[in-house]
């Protein structure tokens, strides 16, 4: 089940069906079903503090992903994304991408950490982008259907 909350702020997530459409096909190619997937889209204030209590980071940031599998072998997706919409726009913006692209790449990040991948080092990086540039393109062939 995948589900979209907000927290603090008004914002409403469009084409639900399709993108959960789509976050399944991602997992299914990463070899993952998702049993319990919850996004939640927040301010930057809301995420920064998640940031410091949770991980220790105090700076903002894009996304937070929270992996809830008590068995990490298993191949099922459980988590929580949480999203500031406030980053979002400003890179969007920043890096010529536009809002809606924007929010796309950074759901399907989080998604990507819950099915292994990571961004510690470049070559991780590498791999993440090429994931999420992937999962982009899933994303517009699904609306072209």
């Amino acid at each position: 089940m995948i589900s979209f909350y907000s927290e603090g702020i008004k914002f409403d997530l469009d084409a639900k069906l399709l993108k959960k459409k789509w976050l399944k096909q991602v997992a299914a190619h990463a070899g993952y079903a998702i049993n319990e997937l919850n996004y939640i889209f927040c301010n930057d204030n809301y995420l920064l503090d998640l940031n410091y209590k949770y991980l220790g980071h105090d700076y903002f940031t894009d996304v937070i992903t929270f992996d809830n599998r008590e068995d990490t072998d298993n191949a099922t997706v459980i988590g929580d994304i949480f999203i500031s919409i406030d980053t979002v726009e400003a890179n969007g913006v920043e890096y010529g991408e536009g809002f809606e692209r924007e929010l796309h790449r950074v759901m399907v990040h989080g998604l990507l950490h819950l099915v292994g991948y990571d961004d510690l080092s470049d070559a991780d990086k590498s791999h993440m982008r090429a994931g999420e540039d992937s999962a982009l393109e899933l994303l517009s062939s699904i609306k072209e259907v």
